[in-house]
């Protein structure tokens, strides 16, 4: 009876741990990191209010429209007559500013364009996230995947560590062997755990992306391979001119500054204002004796301005100049950009080229090692040679396990910063 109680508890609990287990795919995880991640979130909110902001409105196209209601009172006391008196007002007035050197058409280009540097600045965290998701997920996956071979080092070793307990109860290995499998075991033992800490941490880090609890454990379905792709640099220069972010946000700067010359141009021109409006007034007397009395009045008013500043000390010729001056900056800087991009393309290109063949090498290489470690196993095993020379051999093949996992993520690390210079990475994890 204690027996199935003790084997219920335990498959139980392998079901809860089952459960709280859950499939993660690369696409879920960008997903599920765009719609919660906080900074996204604030930037989102930071394109609403530039949104909100871009409109005929805040650019001053329209009138300003006041309404005022008005109730007097007093009581007037004399020698003659006493009376009271009841004062009621009401307007409607109009502001409106019907040139001022096309400053209003100004202000609205100038609120598009900031709209559009709002929208650049979500899409450029937008691509970041991206970036940082797939690194991220990438990581757990080669951290896991070092676990593996670890394991099976600390496997073997361990193996070893038993066999040469048994060959010293038989006579045929003596303490120093015996003592030699056991140090190899507990050092690859202590790289193991090492390793199953990196491997927690990964997590964890693709977890606060996610905005997902620390203690949430996800079982990454997508595998850790590397494809590389055939690129033109002359094709990702033209995606990179296209559709790079950063360099977008560069044009919409420049274009401002094209608007504040714009602006301050305009402080040159006249200014045309309307103030109109209309004022009813009723007034009633009491008097204690003669009784009451209305006098009832409305004024209707529409005047014009036009005014014309015609010296301010320079200010605005030196503002010209200067906002001239910054647009002619601002053109520099965007040569400067574009140059720059193109040296890091070509940089990052070169680098993507040379990883991939490294992958070629180090798959290789890990090949070698593998068919080497089996063949030195057989010949341990047979005592054609002694567990130094197993020892290399196993170390040897660690070594060039965890140079092809890392040139794996290499390869993936380079070939996601090329799709986000280039700009293409949200369509590529759309």
């Amino acid at each position: 009876m204690n027996t199935r109680i003790i084997l219920i508890v335990f498959f139980f609990a392998a079901l809860s741990v089952k459960a709280q287990q859950q499939p993660l795919g690369l696409n879920r995880a960008i997903m599920q990191a765009l719609e919660n991640n906080y900074d996204i979130i604030i930037v989102q909110e930071e394109q609403r209010i530039a949104e909100i902001r871009n409109d005929w409105g805040t650019a001053g196209r329209y009138p300003y429209v006041n309404l005022s209601l008005g109730d007097d009172n007093s009581l007037n006391l004399n020698e003659s007559e006493n009376f009271v008196t009841n004062r009621f007002s009401a307007g409607a007035s109009v502001n409106w500013t019907l040139f001022d050197g096309f400053i209003v058409k100004i202000n609205k280009q100038r609120f598009e364009e900031l709209e559009q540097l709002s929208k650049n600045n979500t899409a450029i965290m937008v691509e970041s996230t991206i970036q940082s998701v797939i690194l991220a997920y990438y990581s757990v996956l080669l951290e896991k995947e070092k676990l593996e071979v670890f394991s099976e080092v600390m496997q073997l070793s361990e193996d070893r560590f038993r066999r040469a307990e048994q060959s010293k109860e038989l006579g045929t290995f003596v303490t120093f062997d015996v003592l030699q499998a056991q140090n190899a075991y507990l050092s690859d033992r202590s790289n193991y755990l090492l390793q199953e800490v990196n491997y927690k941490n990964a997590l964890r880090d693709l977890n606060y992306l996610m905005a997902e609890e620390a203690g949430q454990n996800f079982i990454l379905t997508d595998s850790f391979n590397a494809v590389p792709v055939d690129y033109s640099l002359e094709e990702l220069q033209t995606n990179m001119f296209g559709n790079n972010k950063i360099l977008k946000n560069q044009y919409v700067n420049q274009r401002l500054l094209e608007n504040a010359y714009a602006s301050a141009k305009s402080a040159f021109s006249p200014t045309l204002d309307f103030r109109g409006g209309i004022t009813g007034t009723s007034i009633r007397t009491d008097y204690e004796q003669r009784g009451e009395n209305w006098l009832n009045s409305a004024t209707m008013y529409g005047n014009f301005t036009l005014s014309f500043n015609l010296f301010s000390g320079g200010n605005r010729k030196r503002a010209v100049e200067i906002a001239k001056i910054e647009e002619n900056m601002g053109v520099v800087g965007i040569e400067q950009m574009e140059h720059d991009l193109t040296n890091r393309l070509a940089n990052l290109y070169e680098f993507y080229l040379v990883r991939r063949e490294l992958l070629d090498v180090a798959q290789e290489n890990l090949d070698a090692a593998e068919l080497n470690l089996q063949i030195s196993r057989e010949k341990f095993e047979a005592g054609a040679i002694n567990s130094f020379n197993f020892r290399d051999v196993q170390n040897i093949y660690l070594n060039a396990a965890l140079r092809e996992l890392e040139a794996i993520y290499d390869f993936i690390d380079t070939h996601t910063a090329l799709l986000r210079m280039t700009g293409v990475i949200i369509q590529e994890y759309e």
